[in-house]
């Protein structure tokens, strides 16, 4: 009989947020897949957990990722555990979760936090509807293509970002998106947490002055709503007959300019005739 792949949160800074049933799942495994190795064993020392590991990251993923899959298919079961937070989440575990998907292996999550939400949280924007962007690309096409496909989305935007990178990040972001709102929030669950509310300019500014440091995650307030024109029937009869003059017929300017407005078709066709 096949195993189980667990899905294991850990803590993103504090080890207090480490879950019982976290614990007792990592204690009941038979092996573990670690991002690395070496931070993941001071977690299992601190909790007196004593289990074999395996590396598991983005340069080694498809290879021990078919490892791992063929031991769980042998009746072995796993947790996958990252670093800090939960795993496939701008993680390689997702891959994993993939690969057991494909081939029908169960798949079981323990929760544990999250620096996204927890940052979303304590912002203080919007918080019914965001979009989770992950890391910027350093590649300057896809970092460009990457900010002109969020550029108009009204949601919160949510972003990490390495401190050694944070300051071209928010430039470019300026350049991108206009000067908006944005929550900086580091070392989050730290003894040094802090949430920075400003905006990208005044970010720039307060970073000339000192030097980023530990990892954030970046709360962006959505791209303003833009004032829409309403014109009144007559000024939408008489975008019908201007269509009608560059070369369109009147039933085709009268349907253009009936999803442009609102108005119906018909009447502004009947319209436009007179």
């Amino acid at each position: 009989m096949a195993g189980t792949l667990y899905v294991v949160g850990t803590p993103i800074g504090n080890l207090g947020d480490f879950s019982p049933r976290a614990i007792e799942t990592l204690k009941a495994v038979d092996f573990i897949a670690a991002e690395d190795t070496r931070v993941t064993q001071k977690l299992l020392n601190h909790f007196e957990i004593k289990k074999p590991m395996m590396s598991y990251y983005q340069h080694n993923l498809r290879e021990r990722g078919e490892e791992i899959i063929a031991r769980i298919e042998a009746g072995e079961n796993c947790a996958i555990v990252t670093d800090a937070g939960m795993p496939c989440i701008s993680d390689p575990g997702e891959d994993l979760v993939h690969l057991c998907a494909e081939r029908g292996v169960a798949v079981a999550v323990v929760p544990g936090p999250v620096a996204a939400m927890s940052a979303l949280a304590i912002s203080g924007l919007p918080t019914s509807r965001f979009s989770f962007e992950g890391f910027l690309s350093t590649n300057n096409k896809n970092r460009a293509e990457h900010l002109r496909q969020i550029r108009d989305d009204r949601h919160t935007l949510i972003f990490y970002e390495a401190p050694h990178k944070l300051i071209y990040t928010l430039a470019d972001m300026l350049a991108a998106l206009g000067d908006r709102r944005i929550a900086l929030c580091r070392e989050l669950t730290k003894l040094h947490e802090e949430v920075i509310r400003t905006t990208f300019s005044g970010a720039l500014a307060l970073y000339k002055e000192k030097s980023p440091r530990g990892e954030y995650v970046l709360i962006i307030e959505g791209a303003p709503e833009t004032e829409e024109t309403v014109l009144t029937f007559e000024e939408a009869v008489e975008r019908v007959k201007s269509l009608r003059e560059e070369g369109l017929s009147v039933s085709d300017a009268a349907k253009q300019v009936a999803k442009e407005t609102g108005y119906k078709k018909g009447d502004l066709y009947r319209t436009a005739l007179q």
